[in-house]
């Protein structure tokens, strides 16, 4: 398993129905980052409370809807245009470059923050994961299992 956060992140991204998953519950208000973050404390065996998930939500939530959903909104609304306009496809294309690396920004944030913190021993994907997501009945839990699932198997 990799130690630092983005590696992380990348890899489990990459598994198979991982980034449907994440797409899912980004769709039903979670926030992805948060959610690798989770999996990554987790896996490592960090004790979770809720001083830690308020600490980490504390960091993610401005960043979120200053930096990362603006771009991502902006993708978004260009996506129907940019099939016939090969200029705006560019700047989408840089958009979500952009959008990419607010995130790699977002995670090393959260990796800083959780340094230090002491571990448990066990893995606790399951609780961190619990934790981060949203609390919606209609939350993806098939989605978040697979998350948690893949998270397991790196």
């Amino acid at each position: 398993m990799p130690s630092d956060l983005w590696t992380f992140a990348l890899r489990l991204y990459a598994e198979p129905g991982v980034e449907q998953a994440c797409l899912r519950l980004q769709d039903q208000g979670a926030d992805v980052c948060l959610l690798l973050t989770a999996c990554w404390l987790g896996r490592r065996g960090m004790t979770v409370d809720a001083a830690r998930l308020d600490t980490l939500k504390r960091v993610c939530e401005p960043w979120q809807t200053e930096v990362v959903e603006p771009l991502r909104a902006l993708r978004r609304n260009w996506s129907a245009q940019a099939r016939d306009d090969p200029a705006l496809a560019g700047l989408r294309e840089q958009i979500k470059a952009l959008e990419l690396e607010a995130e790699r920004k977002l995670l090393a944030r959260l990796e800083v923050t959780a340094d230090g913190w002491d571990a448990g021993g066990l893995e606790q994907v399951e609780a961190w994961l619990l934790g981060c997501a949203p609390l919606r009945e209609s939350l993806d839990r098939d989605a978040l299992d697979q998350l948690r699932i893949a998270a397991l198997a790196l």
